[in-house]
């Protein structure tokens, strides 16, 4: 009997050990090895082959209209299905046919969505943009007067420390000069480059205007047919996969969808109510450029986290130079404002669109911002939201598989898996010393009150 207890306690031992093997993590080692040589491989395949980056430009260049036409489809439909849900209703009344129905509404509605797109860009031509050509034309004719004229407030300000000042006014007068000097030296002598690189400039922007038009006429058609697309789509993946496989990838496509258009549609409404709310401010307190602030604020702040940071250094520089006090009343007021967005106005629209913890947050826009630039900064985010998705349910599915729990608060505390039972086992609180350690502190409390 004994000599069945020791074999048991020995056995149970032996599979509480962890299993040292290895061959597992060869394996493991060998796989790591083979994608990392494959992601270098890639790597010089797209930047150093230059076969295959001028096979890519010329391929981006002539499929640029349909992705224009995609990008303007994707961010006109919740404006046309909003018009489309509305007039099926009021169809409803007046047409019997279901067919009829659908068809005048989907035109109706693709319509209504290409008229508030145009309503939007025409505001933005005739409203903004001369004034914002006229306060960045007069911030370039007076920016000698007002540097001289924060040179002079700088004087009033700290008379008492007059390194500051002379150091402060120094470097603003070298600056000046130098942009002065920059002009007459370099830019105003290369003339013709310039004309020739603007000439260039002129007809590249001519090709995305046409582009952009086709664009508009590929969205009409994406808009009007996106359920036969979308189940072509479908019929492709279930032809190409098993059913299970294309059931996954049809629920990660959605999740996708889900995720980066609850993001951008928010994005843009929020920056776009940030920058009307900075614009009204500004013109109640008075401040100079309003329009250019409050544009630099509004498109900046389409950028998650850093973009408030961005937009209101400029600013701040740009309001500074004119009214020094007015920059730090402008800087009071960018931070009350951020903290509103942030708080309050961001939360309503965005709401847990992306599901990132704000640590992933900055490490998208990071990772992002520093392979694509700006478009990484914008886009990384929601990107790294499917990926973080998409991580999730793979690790939940292998965890699952081991009947281990998926929930993340299980494994906080854990130390390790029991091999034998499959469970999670945490570390074991000491009754006894807790009850010594209690019984203690009671008696130090007594002797304290008898003394």
């Amino acid at each position: 009997m004994e000599e069945q207890e020791k074999k048991e306690t020995t056995e149970k031992r032996n599979a509480d050990k962890v299993d040292w093997n290895i061959k597992p993590y060869l394996a493991i080692g060998l796989l790591v090895f083979i994608v990392f040589c494959c992601c270098i491989s890639v790597f010089f395949l797209i930047y150093r082959y230059n076969g295959f980056a001028s096979g890519w430009k010329k391929l981006m260049n002539v499929l640029q209209p349909i992705i224009i036409g995609l990008v303007i489809a994707y961010l006109l439909n919740p404006i046309m299905m909003f018009f489309e849900r509305h007039l099926k209703v009021l169809f409803a009344k007046k047409v019997k046919s279901e067919k009829k129905i659908r068809k005048l509404s989907r035109g109706i509605g693709t319509a209504g969505a290409l008229l508030v797109l145009v309503l939007i860009v025409y505001a933005l031509l005739m409203l903004i943009i001369p004034q914002l050509v006229q306060s960045i034309t007069g911030m370039i004719t007076n920016l000698p007067e007002e540097v001289q004229a924060f040179v002079n407030w700088m004087n009033d300000s700290f008379k008492g420390n007059n390194e500051t000042v002379s150091y402060v006014g120094d470097t603003l007068t070298k600056a000046t000069s130098y942009l002065e000097n920059w002009l007459k030296t370099e830019v105003l002598p290369q003339a013709t480059t310039y004309i020739a690189s603007i000439t260039n400039g002129v007809i590249s922007v001519v090709k995305l205007l046409f582009n952009m038009i086709i664009g508009l006429i590929v969205s009409v058609y994406v808009m009007i047919e996106k359920e036969q697309f979308v189940g072509q789509a479908k019929k492709v993946i279930y032809a190409v996969f098993k059913p299970r496989r294309g059931n996954i990838i049809v629920t990660t496509i959605r999740k996708s969808n889900k995720i980066f258009g609850g993001f951008i549609t928010g994005k843009i409404l929020d920056s776009a109510i940030i920058g009307v709310i900075c614009y009204i401010c500004l013109a109640i307190m008075r401040m100079p450029y309003t329009i250019l602030v409050s544009v630099i604020v509004g498109v900046t702040n389409v950028i998650p986290f850093f973009g408030p940071y961005i937009g209101a250094i400029p600013s701040f520089i740009i309001i500074a130079l004119a009214n020094p006090i007015q920059g730090l009343y402008f800087l009071i007021f960018i931070i009350v404002l951020q903290q509103v967005d942030g708080n309050i106005i961001g939360p309503k629209i965005l709401g847990d669109s992306t599901g990132l913890s704000s640590f992933w947050v900055v490490f998208a826009i990071l990772v992002g911002g520093g392979v694509f630039g700006v478009p990484g900064m914008i886009l990384g985010v929601p990107t790294f939201a499917v990926i973080y998705y998409i991580m999730k349910e793979l690790v939940g599915h292998l965890l699952r598989k081991r009947n281990l729990p998926d929930d993340t608060k299980s494994y906080i505390m854990m130390t390790d898996v029991d091999v034998a039972t499959n469970e999670l086992r945490y570390k074991e609180i000491k009754q006894e010393s807790y009850f010594k350690k209690k019984k203690d502190v009671t008696e130090d409390e007594t002797e304290n009150k008898n003394s």
